[in-house]
């Protein structure tokens, strides 16, 4: 089920990516700046590449919103791209204009090129790349943002946190790790956390499979470009269960815990504690040192194809990962409270 669902389109070089987003109650003060912002995260990060020195990236509002508050109908956004000036014919809708220019049919280890051609019955990657591209990552930081407006309306906030780069746990360590990296001409993954603050108690459910909040949690985490992993509290192995779950106690008349490994989910349900959910990435499989590969229209073997891209975007993607939670928790919230209006949404929390 779902209240708070929306569609994404648009291509990496394309002129735009669009959304259309439906369930978010009226009266909700919508900030730009505070949207722009959000993308402004994702774009940021050491070992990000060129392309985030051509975007910048900001949203335009064409639907849902009227003098700052939003109406509780359809919200449309759109993010242009800039590149797509130089990017006109070759991503051209009308078939007059037809070119083979970056064109290209040899895989991408570790991209959707293979698949997808075989999927789509596609010759040219460039067909399967545009849309698989981590680019359409910037309209989904959008929808994101505008399900933290209404999250922060209720109180609830969420951050996000690199923990590991590489081989390196030590933020001091990062940029040596990324450094080291381009020199080489590869790139390197890592993982983040995010943390979401002031979650409510009862959030998914225990009485379908898929209404467990840490199976939705890990669909939106895992579907992200380049995400291996997902986990929720901490990882239990090698820990006893006693020393693993987290105690009642009482304290002040109220019912709480002095640990929280289960990460603020139990049972397919939020607890009351912190929402802690950490993500692998994997390194980026676009490298300036080619991986060998095939080539789809020859069948022969070939260096991959290269598009510029990052060295590492590990801190960019835990800007999407707290997107993708935001959206989480927001229809949850919606469908265990219900709302047509922020105000009837916020008596009723």
């Amino acid at each position: 089920m779902e209240k708070f669902r929306f569609l994404t389109a648009g291509e990496s070089h394309g002129k735009c990516l669009t959304a259309i987003i439906e369930g978010v109650p009226a009266g909700v003060e919508i900030d730009i700046d505070f949207i722009n912002s959000e993308l402004h995260r994702r774009q940021q990060g050491y070992g990000r590449g060129d392309r985030m020195k051509i975007e910048s990236d900001t949203v335009e509002i064409t639907s849902g919103v009227r003098f700052g508050k939003t109406l509780g109908s359809p919200i449309t956004l759109s993010v242009k791209n800039r590149d797509f000036e130089n990017w006109q014919k070759i991503m051209s809708v009308s078939p007059n204009d037809q070119t083979d220019d970056k064109a290209f049919s040899v895989y991408r280890p570790g991209h959707a090129d293979y698949a997808g051609s075989v999927k789509y019955n596609q010759k040219d990657l460039r067909n399967i790349l545009e849309r698989s591209s981590a680019r359409k990552t910037a309209i989904e930081v959008a929808v994101g943002a505008v399900a933290k407006l209404v999250l922060k309306t209720l109180g609830i906030i969420g951050k996000s946190e690199v923990t590991q780069i590489g081989t390196a746990c030590c933020p001091d360590k990062f940029h040596q790790e990324i450094d080291l990296t381009k020199e080489k001409g590869d790139s390197v993954g890592g993982k983040f956390t995010v943390v979401y603050k002031n979650v409510p108690v009862g959030l998914g459910s225990f009485v379908h499979w898929d209404r467990g909040i840490d199976g939705r949690l890990a669909q939106v985490l895992m579907s992200i470009p380049a995400i291996k992993a997902v986990e929720i509290g901490d990882n239990p192995l090698g820990v006893c269960g006693s020393e693993y779950h987290d105690e009642f106690e009482i304290k002040d008349g109220e019912v709480c815990r002095s640990t929280n490994h289960a990460g603020g989910v139990e049972g397919g349900m939020t607890n009351g504690q912190d929402l802690v959910v950490s993500a692998v990435m994997k390194p980026i499989p676009t490298m300036l040192k080619p991986l060998n590969s095939v080539d789809a229209n020859t069948n022969e073997t070939a260096q991959a194809h290269y598009e510029r891209s990052d060295v590492c975007a590990v801190e960019s993607c835990a800007v999407v990962a707290e997107s993708r939670v935001a959206w989480v928790l927001l229809n949850e919230i919606l469908l265990k409270y219900g709302s047509d209006s922020i105000e009837e949404l916020k008596s009723r929390i």
